[in-house]
């Protein structure tokens, strides 16, 4: 195996900053508290459900008991009581996979070993691996769905990144952003555009023509972003708002061993083996996909055969037993810092949900939006669904909140079932990325020591651009009455 104890300095597998973490948390605290505050001051309510779960329209009744404030302070406890605790429980195991499997493929020398393979098939030719990134990734979430899945490329897309001359927010873009922005052009994704048809009782699938024309545009807008941005660090390194934090994993990724690191059988065994197994994941998302079993396959999966992949690396690369579960232990407890932000998160939902707060937003819509013109409406339904993003992060618990209330209103103002569908996809898929309250963004900016606040500062003009092309595209299928 290639020497890999030459930087001792440089600490191995993923980092996270413990400021940015920290500051992070108190800004999740804030909101948690101010959720716990609406449950006691603003007007509270609750609808009726039919037996398939959905909401029966007219039937809100306001309700005059609040919650109680000693359920606020126990949220974090208290979601584990609902049905949120699986979806808690997965996350925190994802996040412990993450660590664990990253490190251990750190250590061994894999992540050097596909950064110097892809750089030098690429090297020359870096902006066409930026676009093809770009459009591999995005592909992946329209078809497939795949998100919560995208945070696995992070780290290595960061490293390629930062090894072409690039910032961390370039390997951002290139794996997180263009999962979520192919969330929002969806063309057969299970989770929102089934979903939302089925709920709507328009032909699933239907309407794929206009679908491909909104991917290619959000492609057209990321891709150019992105070039453009690259471009610009390439030329000045410095004027990057990551480049302070970025020169700790320029070091360690540097390839100045390369040569070494791809002569060497043990570790190109191992990356075959690791590759080998995310084949197996990409298996299971096909599968999912095809079934219409919405990531009951490809997430089991993924938990399994990302750490078998990693495992099998470590092995083949020289390191033995203890060394390897060693390395996953140091993994865990490098991300487990994390734990805590996603709980907090977990607890902003269930305040919300059980101070019945939810209800009286979506009466709030249901009496603003029946007297507008379609244009109007379509724009003020894609309003709502962005800030409704903020407590609520699944698409498919949206679509099921307010669909039932939404569809019989854009049948009274002219809007086509059709558009709807649209409005929705457009208004989740990009704003997973945008809210304190995404764990997976979170999850993210975490791995490469980047603030929220840089965070926002760097992805706004392109997160306003989106919105900006999403009320074009939305006004366009009102004009041609999109069915």
């Amino acid at each position: 195996m290639a020497d890999i104890t030459k930087n001792e300095n440089v600490r191995s597998g993923i980092t996270l900053n413990k400021k940015t973490v920290l500051l992070i948390c108190l800004l999740l605290a804030a909101i948690m508290a101010f959720a716990g505050v609406l449950t006691q001051v603003m007007p509270r309510g609750v609808y009726e459900y039919d037996e398939a779960g959905n909401i029966i329209n007219g039937t809100y009744t306001p309700v005059d008991k609040k919650m109680p404030i000693w359920k606020i302070f126990l949220a974090p406890v208290l979601v584990f009581t609902t049905s949120n605790a699986v979806t808690g429980l997965a996350i925190i195991l994802f996040i412990t996979i993450i660590g664990g499997t990253f490190l251990i493929l750190d250590k061994c020398g894999i992540l050097k070993y596909i950064m110097a393979v892809i750089i030098g098939k690429f090297g020359k030719k870096k902006y066409l691996l930026l676009n093809i990134m770009i459009l591999a990734c995005m592909l992946l979430s329209s078809t497939a769905g795949i998100l919560e899945e995208s945070v696995t490329l992070v780290p290595i897309a960061v490293a390629i990144s930062l090894a072409l001359g690039w910032d961390s927010f370039v390997g951002l873009g290139i794996s997180l952003i263009a999962v979520a922005f192919g969330f929002t052009a969806a063309t057969f994704n299970p989770f929102n555009v089934v979903t939302v048809q089925r709920l709507a009782g328009i032909p699933i699938f239907s309407g794929l023509g206009f679908r491909i024309l909104v991917f290619v545009a959000v492609y057209a807008v990321l891709a150019i972003f992105l070039t453009v941005y690259a471009k610009r660090i390439e030329k000045d390194p410095r004027k990057s708002l990551c480049y302070e934090t970025d020169i700790a994993l320029r070091e360690k990724y540097s390839l100045d061993d390369s040569m070494s690191i791809l002569s060497d059988a043990g570790i190109q065994k191992g990356a075959k083996a690791f590759l080998f197994c995310l084949c197996g994941v990409l298996a299971g998302i096909v599968i999912d996909f095809i079934a219409g079993t919405e990531g009951m396959i490809s997430m089991p999966a993924m938990a399994v055969l990302f750490v078998l992949g990693g495992l099998l690396a470590g092995k083949f690369s020289g390191l033995n037993g203890k060394q390897l579960a060693q390395s996953f232990g140091e993994g865990i407890k490098t991300v487990a810092p994390i734990i805590p932000l996603i709980l907090i998160i977990l607890s902003i939902t269930y305040i919300l949900d059980q101070g019945n707060i939810i209800p009286t937003i979506l009466n709030f819509v249901y009496e603003n939006i029946k007297n507008l013109s379609p244009s109007a409406a379509i724009l003020m339904l894609f309003a709502f669904i962005v800030v409704l993003e903020f407590f609520v992060g699944s698409g498919t618990a949206k679509a099921f909140l307010i669909m039932p209330i939404v569809l019989p209103l854009a049948d009274m103002v002219g809007v086509t079932r059709q558009s709807v569908a649209l409005a929705f996809c457009l208004g989740d898929g990009f704003t997973n990325l945008l809210y304190p309250t995404s764990g997976i963004m979170i999850i993210a900016i975490g791995l490469v020591s980047i603030s929220y606040g840089k965070w926002l500062r760097f992805s706004w003009k392109l997160f306003a651009l989106e919105g900006i092309l999403s009320v074009a595209l939305m006004l366009l299928a009102v004009a041609v009455n999109y069915s």
